[in-house]
């Protein structure tokens, strides 16, 4: 994961948090860019996986998408 993330109202860190819908699925961002390879050559978009970040003093909550290097 990247680097430690703070909350901006309290300055500590955020808890890390897997994120589903309801129905226990996770919950996924759909981009309007192609994916890479031969699925984004038949037109297939690319879809991120979001994680929660939850601060545990005040409860803010921040979704993130990690950078693939």
């Amino acid at each position: 994961m990247g680097s430690e993330k703070r909350c901006p109202d309290c300055g500590v860190p955020l808890e890390a948090l897997k994120l589903r819908t309801g129905d226990g699925f996770t919950l996924q961002i759909h981009t309007n860019e192609p994916r890479p390879g031969l699925l984004g050559g038949l037109g297939m978009k690319e879809t991120l996986t979001p994680t929660a970040h939850v601060c545990p003093e005040c409860g803010l909550t921040r979704l993130y998408v990690e950078e693939d290097d």
